[in-house]
């Protein structure tokens, strides 16, 4: 198994027990030194889409999830590695437990753009459901659609 670090929508766990069935959720943690942002507005979807940056200071809030190896081709094809749209990364996750090293998807496509109402209002509801800190889901709440 590989350890999968989910922001924005796969936050939901509901959502991803659909998309990876075999693979239970772990825990949470902070991606620190990275920012949520948009981006790939270009790529026909409902406004931009979710993404992170590097960013010194900022920090993610993340379900870790064991991605059962049967699991990682349905992944993929959600996020659309095939299409270029996504690709994977390793990061360092910091949980309760130290550092751990995960994989997360990263738009291919540049920063910039702004998602629809719906789809942050999404968003801050998987970071609420998956516990983030209310100050978190608020600023995603209070972010420009």
């Amino acid at each position: 198994m590989s350890l999968y670090a989910a922001f924005a929508g796969n936050l939901d766990a509901r959502l991803m027990s659909r998309r990876a069935p075999h693979s239970p959720l772990r825990g949470t943690g902070w991606l620190n030194g990275w920012r949520l942002t948009f981006g790939g507005e270009q790529m026909g979807w409902e406004g931009a889409l979710a993404t992170i940056v590097e960013a010194p200071r900022s920090q993610v809030f993340v379900a870790l999830y064991d991605i059962a190896p049967m699991d990682e081709d349905s992944m993929d094809r959600w996020e659309g590695v095939g299409l270029d749209i996504y690709r994977r990364m390793r990061v360092r996750v910091d949980t309760l437990d130290g550092e751990e090293p995960a994989w997360v998807y990263v738009l291919n496509g540049y920063e910039g753009g702004l998602p629809s109402a719906r789809y942050l209002g999404e968003i801050a509801d998987a970071a609420e459901s998956a516990g983030a800190p209310h100050d978190y889901v608020m600023e995603l709440r209070k972010r420009p659609c």
